[in-house]
C-alpha cells in the first residue's frame, strides 16, 4: 500500500506535529510507503533525511491570529495536487481540517481513492473558548461536519470524543479508537538527573534548584484552561510552605496566555522556560516531581502519556481524552474541572507536592501502565485500518468502537 498523508502542521511545536513525524519514521523503518504531503515556512530535513516528507512552499503564510506561534499556509494548488498524482496513492489520509488538509480531500473524492483522517483537535470547543460567541462555535462545528463526512474512516483519539464524532454525522462503525502510543525511549525516567544540572543550567529562568517541580509542558493558552491553574496555584504553594516544601511550578511552552500568566505567577512561585527539546525535554520530564495538565479540549493529551512514562504521577481534568490514559487513584488524580473543585485542586497538588512516597508510587504504576503504549503498536494500528480501508466494501466487518477500547 501506498499512502499519502496531507497535513496542515508538521515543524510546529505541537503533539499533532510529534504524531505525525513519529509515524512517518516508524512507516520508514518498517519499509512502508508513507509520504506526508505539507506547506510550510517553517524549516524541514534537508534532503536526504527524512526523505518522505514533501513540502510544497505556501503561497501565502502568516502567523496564526491568536497563536503568532503557530502559522496559517495556504498551499500552491496546482503544485501540491501534481505532486500528489506523481506519488499515486493507494489510499489517502488527512490529519487536520486546513487549507492543505481540504486539498488532500478533494484529491481523494476527486479520484475515489480510500479517505481516512484523524480528528486530533477540538477545534469548536477552542474557538467557544478563545471568542465565547456560540454563532463562531457552530459555525466551526458546522465546517467539521461537512469536513469529515465523506471519510471512510475516522480516528478519534479517545473515546471520550467518539459521541461528539457522531454528532458530527458520522456513523459509530466508521469511528476508530486509534491505540494511544508514544516514544517511550525518549521519555524515560532513565533522563533523570540526579545532580540537579539541568535546573542550575535553568536558574537565570527562576528555577530554584532545590525547589519540589509541578510541571506543564503545552501551549499557554486559554483553551488548556491554564487561567484556572493560575488560579489555584498560589494557594497550593501557600499550602506546601506552610509544610515546609518550596513547591515550584514550571512551565514549558509558549502562547497567547503566557504574559498574562506570569504576571499573575510573578515572585518566585512559577518559571517559565519556552519552548525545550530533545534530550533536553526528556530530562526535565524525568527530573521534575508532578506533572499537572487542567486542559478540558484536548483530544487525547500526549504530555500525559509522556510524563508518565517519564515516571510523574499527573493531574488531569474529567473532560476530554487525558483522563482515558490515567488509572484515577494510581497514577495520578482526575479531578472536576468545575469552579466548585477548585479547592480539591489545590489540596491535590500540595498533597503530591509534599508526599515523596506516593510520588514515587504513582509514577512506578504511570511507567508500567506506559510501557505497552508504544508509537510502533499505535503506527502499526494506523496502518492496518488503512489497509482494511481499501478492501472492497463488502470484505471489511464493521468496526465497533467498543472493541477499540
Amino acid at each position: 500500500m501506498r499512502l499519502v498523508l496531507f497535513t496542515d502542521t508538521l515543524n510546529d511545536v505541537n503533539g499533532v506535529s510529534r504524531f505525525i513525524r513519529n509515524i512517518g519514521d516508524q512507516a520508514a523503518g518498517a519499509g512502508h510507503q508513507l509520504h506526508i504531503i505539507t506547506s510550510t515556512r517553517l524549516p524541514t530535513p534537508p534532503d536526504g533525511e527524512r526523505a518522505f516528507i514533501h513540502n510544497v512552499p505556501p503561497l501565502y503564510a502568516r502567523p496564526m491570529p491568536g497563536y503568532p506561534q503557530l502559522e496559517l499556509a495556504i498551499p500552491r494548488r496546482g503544485q501540491m495536487l501534481r505532486l500528489a498524482e506523481r506519488l499515486a496513492p493507494d489510499a489517502v489520509h488527512v490529519s487536520t481540517p486546513g487549507p492543505v488538509g481540504t486539498l488532500g480531500r478533494r484529491f481523494a473524492k476527486k479520484r475515489r481513492l480510500p479517505l481516512v483522517g484523524t480528528y486530533h483537535t477540538d477545534f469548536p470547543a477552542y474557538i467557544q473558548h478563545l471568542f465565547d460567541q456560540p454563532v463562531f462555535t457552530w459555525m466551526c462545528a458546522a465546517h467539521m461536519s461537512w469536513f469529515y463526512r465523506p471519510f471512510s474512516r475516522v480516528f478519534t483519539r479517545s473515546v471520550e470524543y467518539a459521541a461528539g464524532i457522531q454528532k458530527m454525522g458520522i456513523q459509530a462503525e466508521r469511528i476508530v479508537r486509534l491505540l494511544p502510543g508514544i516514544d517511550t525511549s525518549v521519555f524515560d525516567a532513565r533522563f533523570r538527573d540526579e545532580t540537579g544540572g539541568v535546573w542550575r543550567r535553568l536558574a537565570s529562568l527562576g528555577v530554584r534548584e532545590r525547589s519540589v517541580k509541578v510541571l506543564y509542558v503545552g501551549r499557554i493558552s486559554v483553551e488548556k484552561n491554564l487561567p484556572m491553574l493560575t488560579g489555584v496555584w498560589p494557594a497550593a504553594r501557600a499550602a506546601c510552605e506552610q509544610a515546609g516544601v518550596d513547591a515550584q511550578l514550571v512551565v514549558v511552552g509558549d502562547g497567547p496566555y503566557l504574559a498574562a500568566m506570569q504576571k499573575e505567577l510573578a515572585g518566585g512561585g512559577a518559571a517559565f522556560l519556552g519552548f525545550r527539546h530533545g534530550v533536553e525535554l526528556s530530562t526535565i520530564y524525568a527530573t521534575s516531581d508532578v506533572f499537572v495538565f487542567p486542559s478540558t479540549t484536548d483530544t487525547l493529551g500526549q504530555v500525559v502519556m509522556e510524563a508518565q512514562s517519564a515516571g510523574l504521577p499527573v493531574i488531569v481534568t474529567d473532560q476530554g481524552g487525558p483522563s482515558s490514559v490515567v488509572d484515577e487513584g494510581v497514577t495520578g488524580f482526575v479531578l472536576p474541572a468545575t469552579d466548585a473543585a477548585r479547592s480539591r485542586w489545590v489540596g491535590t497538588l500540595a498533597r503530591l507536592a509534599c508526599d515523596g512516597g506516593l510520588r514515587r508510587r504513582m509514577g512506578d504504576s504511570g511507567r508500567a501502565k506506559m510501557a505497552p503504549m508504544t508509537i510502533r503498536r499505535s503506527f502499526e494500528h494506523f496502518w492496518s485500518v488503512h489497509e482494511e480501508a481499501r478492501r472492497p466494501q463488502r470484505d471489511i466487518a464493521p468496526t465497533a468502537l467498543a472493541s477499540q477500547r
